[in-house]
């Protein structure tokens, strides 16, 4: 009842503008109380200027009224402010329907601001408080506010829940581990926390790495992206430039081809003409010679016809008959014109053909074929070297950290968490992400498993985490003697192939292919795995006979 009455205080001597307990309290004509400056800025802000409205009520004054302090209201806040009275909860301080609300407020419920795993109830910061003063409740669990809280009860004893039934994967109580789950495999949960913790940040690490190649991915594609742009741009600039000098030249052809049909045009009106005009002197001349002996012949003293007749000049030398030929003037021009005009034609047309086939297509990221020959493949050799820091100890390396041989003493390495304590094995230092082919040699073909493995495989202990084939982190191909098996993730395939004392790896991790072939005077393959590789990958040995070595062989 006393919080009812102090929340009802502080409702009615808070200001609902700015929320806190009232300054300068004004009371205007409606009945509500505002801090003067408040509501003043209310109505300063107010977009029309001649009637004003109350925040709480909307009824509207005009004009605007003029308002006094109400000293009675002030000097009450005054007096009350001495009791501790502090302002009403702002309303975004209140519970909605989407938070958690505190299980110790009445009436309208505060926001939780903690959950307590022990108590199983959620805490608003005022009730809170006893949690971080009181010595056995500071102990308690604090998380983020949580509607959840009743799904850590057992449902069958009503106790919370503390511990993991590994045989079930579920939550119990301590009595279900006596009764429904005795005799399982039960841990803290807790301690199973802790164990899937580790293997949520092995999948986080995965995860963020995938993005990192994903992000590299998308940057190389917006180079490519901007590459083809570039390439594309300067092809449709370069090639208009050469159209345009094409058409240049064209058109200077043009200009050349009609100079040359007026030049022969006008030469041969020219000749034309002069062959008129000695054809009009000799039409002249042959009039004139008619007219005089028209006039002999008309002569009727004989005498007279006789005596003139010789005196007539001769007649000139007669032009040769003009031969016409038919109109084939220019027909000639205009054939190689033509001529030219198809052969380039043809020359276009085939030259665009082969553009066509040939020209570079936008090719992005299309998986490459794996190499079909020993040469092929040494394109893609790489220089390996063994981790020191990761082989066992009862493992010799040598010829510079690329051997290693079984031994029937340990070694004196160094201590090392990144050592493999129990399985006979070694990793390479090199991680590898792209195309990488390389090669073991094996004493006497036997007792040698050829692997692959992600970095985060576990190095201690004995269980199948840590062996190269016996879990979903590594790959890993047995030879022994006369035969082949493959192992990943304890499953053991049988691989058929001719004996030989080296076998090959090729990885294309961007493709997730992982091939191991037979190598002698000729290459085949044993087994290929398709998958998707999440991790970069490291080469792996382990010997399992006594006096068997490996080596990573030189190819360069």
């Amino acid at each position: 009842m006393a919080q009812k009455g102090v929340q009802l205080y502080r409702e009615t001597f808070s200001c609902s503008i700015c929320l806190d307990l009232l300054k300068d309290p004004v009371t205007t004509p409606c009945g509500h109380n505002y801090c003067m400056d408040c509501i003043k800025s209310h109505w300063d802000g107010e977009d029309c200027k001649y009637s004003y409205s109350c925040p709480q009520c909307r009824k509207t004054f005009t004009p605007r009224p003029v308002l006094l302090k109400n000293n009675l209201l002030a000097d009450l806040v005054e007096e009350l402010k001495k009791t501790g009275l502090q302002a009403a909860p702002a309303d975004h301080c209140y519970a909605g329907a989407e938070d958690v609300a505190c299980d110790v407020c009445t009436g309208r419920k505060l926001k939780a601001h903690k959950s307590c795993l022990q108590c199983l109830a959620s805490f608003c910061e005022q009730h809170l408080q006893r949690h971080y003063e009181s010595a056995p409740l500071k102990k308690h669990k604090l998380v983020e506010p949580s509607k959840k809280l009743q799904e850590n009860v057992c449902s069958r004893h009503d106790e919370v829940m503390k511990i993991f039934c590994r045989t079930d994967q579920q939550l119990i109580c301590s009595l279900c581990s006596v009764e429904k789950h005795k005799g399982h495999d039960t841990v803290s949960a807790a301690a199973e926390r802790t164990e899937r913790q580790k293997k949520l940040e092995g999948s986080r690490q995965n995860i963020q790495w995938r993005i990192q190649n994903r992000e590299k991915d998308v940057k190389l594609l917006q180079q490519q992206a901007e590459a083809i742009n570039l390439s594309a741009d300067k092809a449709v600039e370069d090639s208009e430039k050469i159209f345009t000098e094409l058409i240049r030249l064209m058109k200077k052809r043009i200009s050349g081809v009609k100079q040359q049909v007026r030049s022969r045009q006008k030469r041969g009106l020219s000749r034309v003409k002069e062959l008129q005009e000695k054809l009009a002197q000799e039409i002249t001349e042959l009039k004139r010679k008619d007219a005089e002996l028209k006039k002999l012949s008309h002569t009727e003293d004989h005498n007279q016809f006789l005596l003139n007749y010789p005196s007539l000049s001769p007649l000139s030398q007669s032009t040769s008959s003009i031969h016409i030929r038919p109109l084939y003037y220019f027909e000639d021009m205009t054939a190689a014109v033509s001529e030219v005009r198809d052969k380039l034609q043809d020359v276009l047309r085939e030259k665009w053909t082969t553009v066509s086939l040939t020209g570079t297509e936008v090719d992005i990221l299309l998986p490459q074929s794996e190499p079909k020959t020993r040469a092929g493949f040494l394109k893609y050799s790489c220089e390996i070297t063994l981790d020191p820091n990761a082989v066992n100890t009862l493992l010799l390396l040598s010829e510079g950290n690329r051997k290693a041989t079984f031994m029937s003493e340990h070694q004196s390495y160094s201590s090392h968490p990144d050592r493999f304590t129990d399985y006979l094995q070694v990793l390479s230092r090199e991680g590898l992400t792209g195309r990488f082919y390389w090669e073991v040699e094996m004493r006497e073909r036997g007792g040698v498993y050829v692997a692959v493995t992600y970095k985060h495989i576990r190095r201690a202990g004995g269980s199948d985490e840590c062996g190269f084939g016996l879990n979903d982190k590594s790959w890993a191909l047995y030879c022994n003697n006369n035969s082949y098996t493959f192992w990943y993730n304890k499953v053991q395939t049988p691989v058929s192939g001719p004996e030989s004392s080296r076998v090959g790896v090729y990885l294309d991790h961007s493709a997730g292919i992982l091939s191991f072939y037979s190598v002698s005077e000729t290459m085949t393959l044993l087994h290929r795995v398709q998958t998707t590789f999440t991790q970069p990958l490291y080469a792996g040995l382990r010997l399992y006979w006594s006096g068997a070595s490996a080596e990573l062989c030189k190819l360069k």
